[in-house]
């Protein structure tokens, strides 16, 4: 099948990891992948273009950058059916953006069968953190796209409902999670980066990601304080906002030794790192997301914390593949460590659960591409409506 795949990510985060993963999971089934979208270039100084781009956007006003993401959609569309005569592909897929109506557009003047990904309801997202000007345009775009589409394929079930109330009819939904390459993190061999860190005979609790302050992370630093175990130790992948403050509490209460932040680490290393974690731990997600850090913390096999919402029971069980917590109740996540460290049958069962999970129920990049595929190759045979 020739797959013209059409995205408008430049930031090199979990974005570009989903669709490095799938896009090489398509191309494993011999697929063929033509992509369009842009492109993020070093400087010379090692930073992103995107960097530069989101300093600039900042000091304009919202409505200005909004009609900016509007405009780009003339250059996506001549890319697009540049793309399209040059390859002649079966169907169009594309990552959903606010404002970004090209795809939708090459599905009419191509008659190709169209699917579009949702990974949020980004109006509503944007609208939350007080991020769009254009309301009603962006709204009247995101239905368009939604509705014009073959197939919509929104990550979590509670993200269905968003699509659904946009009148889309529950036959072109389809609910594909986040997914994680398992061969990775079968070949990491858990006990040797362990003793090479100094982590040998340590009970090592784990987060990955940007680290912020709303994600609670000093709950961890004062759960340690009061359970006085040398043996703890608490290893952030990653930087972010928060760092400085939770260098500050480890070293004021006395746990300085305890912590160990690597920085940020290349997707690549992710595996290894995430192998000398015995527990990992999911911070408080909107009500919608799939996190691609679960996945990964799964299939590394380690106990996890996780918040207790609507999409991530869709995913986890408490008390059987992990432990889910109160995420409005700081209380919540110092019983959930107190508990992880201190039982270790618990956090054997929770890890073996955890791992078996992704094979259960194929939380795979190959397995989405399989759905993918699947849905494509109906939309095919019946014909696409134009």
């Amino acid at each position: 099948m020739r797959i013209l795949y059409h995205h408008r990510i430049l930031a090199a985060d979990g974005m570009q990891v989903h669709i490095k993963e799938l896009v090489g999971a398509l191309k494993r089934r011999d697929h063929r992948i033509d992509m369009v979208g842009p492109k993020a270039q070093k400087t010379d100084g090692g930073r992103s273009l995107t960097g530069f781009l989101g300093d600039a956007r900042a000091h304009m006003p919202a409505a200005f950058n909004e009609m900016l993401e509007a405009g780009y959609n003339l250059k996506a569309y001549r890319q697009l059916l540049h793309s399209a005569r040059a390859h002649q592909p079966d169907i169009l897929y594309e990552r959903y953006n606010a404002f970004l109506l090209a795809g939708l557009w090459a599905k009419r003047s191509l008659g190709i069968p169209y699917l579009i990904e949702v990974n949020a309801p980004l109006c509503h997202e944007r609208s939350l953190l007080g991020n769009l000007a254009l309301k009603g345009p962006a709204r009247r775009m995101e239905r368009a796209v939604w509705q014009g589409a073959d197939a919509v394929l929104p990550v979590s079930d509670a993200l269905a409902d968003y699509v659904r109330r946009e009148q889309v009819p529950d036959d072109r939904i389809t609910v594909i999670p986040n997914g994680v390459r398992t061969e990775l993190f079968q070949s990491v061999r858990r006990g040797s980066l362990r003793r090479e860190m100094g982590f040998a005979d340590k009970i090592v609790f784990g987060f990955v990601g940007y680290v912020r302050e709303w994600h609670g992370l000093d709950q961890v630093l004062h759960a340690f304080a009061r359970l006085a175990d040398p043996a703890l130790h608490f290893l952030i992948i990653g930087e972010g906002p928060a760092s400085a403050g939770l260098k500050a509490i480890a070293s004021e209460l006395g746990i300085g030794h305890q912590l160990t932040f690597t920085g940020a680490r290349p997707h690549e290393d992710i595996p290894a790192l995430l192998g000398v974690m015995d527990i990992a731990l999911q911070p408080d997600v909107n009500d919608y997301a799939s996190p691609l850090k679960l996945f990964e913390y799964l299939a590394a096999g380690c106990a996890i914390i996780a918040p207790d919402r609507p999409n991530i029971r869709e995913i986890l069980d408490d008390g059987k593949t992990a432990l889910l917590i109160d995420p409005d109740h700081p209380d919540d996540l110092s019983r959930a460590i107190t508990a992880l460290a201190t039982d270790f049958d618990l956090r054997k069962k929770l890890g073996a659960a955890a791992c078996d999970l992704i094979g259960r129920r194929d939380y795979t990049w190959d397995g989405n591409a399989r759905k993918v595929e699947a849905i494509a190759e109906k939309l095919l045979a019946r014909g696409a409506a134009i």
